[in-house]
């Protein structure tokens, strides 16, 4: 079946998404664009996406899924997934459109084939990192910029919400 997960990222000009995982930069916007996006929905992690969370916790009133892969590791307010094939089994009865893949860049990596809508924070800077978000959307012929706001700037730095989605696939034609 055809998936349609959404992804909640931001990346600098390159692409960079993190260093050392943790983000590049916490932008109060695009935190409440998170938490707006998100409510009431389930949002699915990385162990160490989830240590960067306000207080490292899971997001109150949605359901958080995590993966890590140390059998031992249990959090309260979440569901841990050991690998992707749980997860999706754990996601198989929840709408796709309700899904949000937060990162970080292995999650992205594996997830990306389900994903249908990509909600990027594009930050207009080049940063020393080591993390990148698996394609450059700008390049990808299966990827198309849809929707693209307005530049905004916390403090010296500019970042426009762009939203892009995965177009036709020829498979996808009945």
């Amino acid at each position: 079946g055809r998936h349609a997960m959404n992804f909640l990222v931001s990346a600098d000009k390159n692409w960079a998404i993190g260093k050392n995982g943790r983000p590049l930069v916490t932008i109060p916007a695009e935190r409440q664009l998170l938490l707006k996006e998100t409510a009431g929905k389930t949002v699915v992690m990385g162990r160490r996406t989830l240590e960067t969370l306000p207080g490292g916790q899971p997001l109150g009133g949605r359901t958080n899924l995590v993966l890590s892969e140390d059998p031992s590791f249990k959090i309260r307010g979440a569901e841990v997934c050991r690998n992707m094939q749980e997860a999706l089994d754990r996601l198989r009865d929840i709408p796709s459109g309700d899904i949000y893949v937060i990162g970080g860049g292995s999650i992205f990596k594996q997830f990306l084939p389900c994903c249908d809508t990509i909600h990027l924070t594009r930050i207009d800077y080049a940063y020393d990192a080591d993390m990148r978000f698996p394609i450059n959307l700008d390049q990808s012929p299966e990827w198309v910029l849809a929707q693209e706001g307005e530049e905004q700037t916390y403090f010296d730095l500019c970042y426009t919400f762009c939203r892009y989605v995965r177009t036709k696939r020829s498979t996808d034609i009945v």
